[in-house]
């Protein structure tokens, strides 16, 4: 009907009255067709934002014989080759209010699928599932347009496979009108394998579906595509730990270990049964009582069960009371888990085990004995912070092990498991959400969150924090790699050069170029060493060229080092790498300096006079880790590094300023040699250029207390010398004997 109307609309302007009047009503009914189609398509859009999870009348899909199964469990899928990326943020921002992007996931309309010849049930609905699904429709990750989705949620419950038709499964699955072998889909499984097998992964052809499972082992997990969840407790909505009381407190707990464990193998089980006769006091071992009866043992399903029936969900909980050996005492679970200070997580006949969330509900620290098991979240969370772990060939010494515990690290370990459990695992919401919120870290990692955010509880969040999360001392084999920032000074480049090549801790000397008018001098043309030499010319003449993360650093430690300092000796910087072991997160150097407040200007100066007090190290011969490398060139506050490199001043000091701002804790100044430069510049143009040089630097210490809104510098009495720099003591047995003095 459009082709009419534009082809009257461009005839000539002297129309009859009849054409004019067919052009109105043409229009008036193009219009009135164009309002139906799009009423129609919001009509459309507005009923499928409303998803029934209704259970009442669930469509019924029957599969035949002959139905395509999906292709079987891909083993090697990886972020990279599985999962198609392209889907995830179609839509900028979510909405119009500024919200950051995240995933969107689609879920498919309920459907009962069944087979054709025997009418029987592909899996049975559990409710545990119901609520998994509640609550991804129910979160801000959930959309009606299977179009725009990122992820896709099918509604076909596999948490237990004991509970599924494993083939009709396999072709529901291939059935789904966006299965596309599985890519982009999730499925969630509590429970994997049957007997005899126990397998620790879903025994379905998921092809190339990523599976939220529990139980995972390391060599069925794939790493950073599947995603590690806890077994789910039904004992624990029935539940109710009381935070309020100081019942898990060390002091009001009155067994060291509780095992409570009902599918423990034969032989663990014979150790533990050994352990509670040396250790009667210390060691509770429970097991199910002689007197269970056969219903309660129809309904576990290897010590693991789960409601299959949805229409039950208000059904009576029956108590379950667990004995202990051999005395044969009775304890109602999981309340007697309130007892212990430590709770037994061992391999049984499955590797994943409900008792790990029972334990952390009653404030039980977690001692797991299981050692290819693959942790809840454990891509996120820190479990050294919540659990001790213990070889399994370590079990007959597993009291001996927990003994040694001290009462700090007990309260530690107890305080971190609350605030775990409560923040993650305190409820089947809450589990579904945690493992939503990773996955949309996964897809957007630029907006993810950091190590502190998941582990850090909130009053430890302004205690004083090692950012690099590095062992006590670093490595030693690893060396330094050595920056040198220079301009035209030839001669003198050269002679730093071989000077670092003799130190024993070397691994590559970098030579940043920062002279964009003259070329660097030929690779042949410099000193030949025995350490590999990489030269880097910059586009642009900046101070904090030096600081940048250049991909050819290899190694944790950086020296940055000025082209003209070819004092230090080798036993100094190889001293200088030693103390910079001890201290990964400081700035570890040579030249020191300090600032001071001076009341009659009301400001800090920068001074350099020789005191027992330092506050800065200089980074003109410095050693540091190199993400402080990172966060200068990505992360400084304000415009500071822009302001330095616009005048050519106080890069050092703008690094001193971001390291003890972010550690709280002042640099490491090594050795006791005080001159770097020029002992005999004592005329009067020098003197003049030295008081400019103080109050320039005093300016940037000011200017950048003002930008942090604060003065992070700390001041120390420290310094680091050889323990026999000076002692009387032959020179040959002194490891460090070539240190300079003042």
């Amino acid at each position: 009907m459009t082709l009419p109307i534009k082809y009257t609309a461009i005839k000539a302007p002297t129309v009859p009255k009849l054409d004019v009047n067919r052009v109105v009503v043409s229009l008036l009914l193009v219009l009135g067709l164009l309002a139906f189609w799009f009423g129609q398509g919001a009509h459309q859009d507005a009923t499928a934002e409303q998803l029934s999870l209704e259970l009442t009348d669930i469509p019924q899909m029957v599969l035949d014989k002959d139905a395509e199964l999906a292709r079987g469990r891909n083993r090697n899928c990886s972020y990279w080759d599985c999962f198609n990326v392209y889907r995830c943020g179609q839509r900028s921002p979510v909405g119009t209010d500024g919200e950051q992007e995240r995933i969107l996931i689609y879920v498919y309309p309920l459907k009962e699928y069944v087979d054709a010849d025997s009418k029987q049930p592909a899996y049975q609905l559990s409710r545990e599932f119901y609520h998994i699904v509640k609550t991804v429709v129910g979160s801000p990750y959930y959309t009606s347009n299977p179009n725009e989705a990122c992820l896709f949620l099918p509604t076909i419950d596999t948490l237990n496979q004991n509970r599924i038709d494993t083939n009709l499964v396999g072709k529901a699955l291939a059935s789904l009108p966006y299965w596309e072998n599985g890519e982009n889909h999730l499925l969630f499984n509590f429970i994997a394998g049957s007997k005899p097998d126990y397998s620790t992964v879903l025994n379905v052809n998921t092809d190339r579906a990523m599976i939220l499972g529990a139980g995972f082992d390391s060599w069925t997990y794939r790493p950073d595509f599947d995603l590690p969840i806890p077994m789910y407790s039904a004992a624990l909505e029935h539940y109710k730990p009381d935070h309020s009381s100081s019942s898990s407190s060390s002091r009001e707990r009155t067994v060291l270990l509780v095992s409570s464990q009902t599918n423990i193998f034969p032989r663990q089980y014979r150790i533990l049964q050994e352990l509670s006769y040396d250790y009667p006091t210390e060691l509770l071992l429970l097991q199910r009582c002689p007197s269970a009866t056969t219903k309660a043992d129809a309904e576990s399903l290897d010590g693991m069960s789960l409601t299959g029936d949805t229409s039950r969900l208000d059904t009576n909980h029956q108590k379950d009371v667990r004995c202990s050996f051999p005395q044969g005492n009775e304890y109602e679970y999981p309340a007697v888990l309130e007892s212990g200070v430590f709770c037994l997580i061992a391999r049984g006949v499955r590797l994943a085990q409900p008792v790990l969330l029972e334990a952390m509900a009653t404030g039980c620290i977690p001692v797991i004995v299981a050692d290819n098991l693959v942790l809840p979240f454990s891509n996120i969370l820190d479990w050294e912070l919540l659990s001790v772990r213990v070889y399994e060939s370590q079990l007959h010494s597993v009291l001996t092990l927990l003994k040694r515990v001290s009462e700090q690290r007990i309260r530690e370990l107890q305080a971190h498991v609350r605030y775990v459990y409560d923040r993650y695992f305190v409820s089947l919401e809450r589990i579904v959400l945690t493992a939503l919120e990773q996955l949309n870290d996964r897809v957007f990692p630029h907006l993810s969150q950091t190590y502190r955010h998941w582990n850090v509880m909130p009053e430890q969040a302004g205690a004083t924090q090692n950012p690099l999360f590095l062992p006590l001392i670093a490595p030693k084999a690893q060396g330094f790699t050595a920056v040198i920032l220079t301009y035209d000074r030839i001669e003198s480049l050269y002679i730093l050069i071989q000077k670092l090549a003799t130190v024993p801790s070397l691994q590559k000397i970098l030579v940043v170029w920062n002279n964009q008018r003259k070329a660097p001098p030929h690779p042949s043309l410099f000193p030949k060493i025995g350490k590999p030499l990489k030269i880097i010319q910059t586009a642009a003449n900046k101070l904090s060229n030096r600081f940048y993360p250049y991909e050819e650093i290899e190694t944790e430690a950086i020296l940055t080092i000025d082209d003209d300092i070819v004092m230090l000796t080798a036993d100094e910087l190889d001293f200088g790498y030693e103390v910079w072991r001890e201290y990964p997160d400081r700035i570890v150097g040579f030249p020191s300096r300090t600032h001071v407040w001076d009341n009659q200007t009301g400001r800090w100066r920068y001074e350099s006079e020789w005191t027992n007090q330092i506050s800065m190290v200089l980074t003109g011969a410095a050693f540091h880790h190199k993400y402080w490398s990172y966060l200068y060139t990505n992360a400084m506050p304000g415009n500071i590094k822009e302001w330095v490199d616009e005048h050519m001043n106080c890069e050092d000091i703008a690094m001193n300023f971001l390291v003890s701002n972010v550690t709280s804790k002042p640099p490491i100044k090594v050795a006791p040699r005080k001159k770097f430069k020029c002992p005999e510049c004592t005329n009067n143009e020098m003197l003049s250029a030295d008081l400019n040089h103080m109050t320039e630097r005093s300016a940037c210490i000011n200017r950048f207390a003002a930008i942090y809104g604060t003065m992070p510098l700390r001041t120390v009495e420290f310094r680091a010398d050889p323990v026999l720099f000076k002692d009387n003591f032959p020179e040959k047995l002194k490891r460090f004997n070539d240190i300079g003095s003042l």
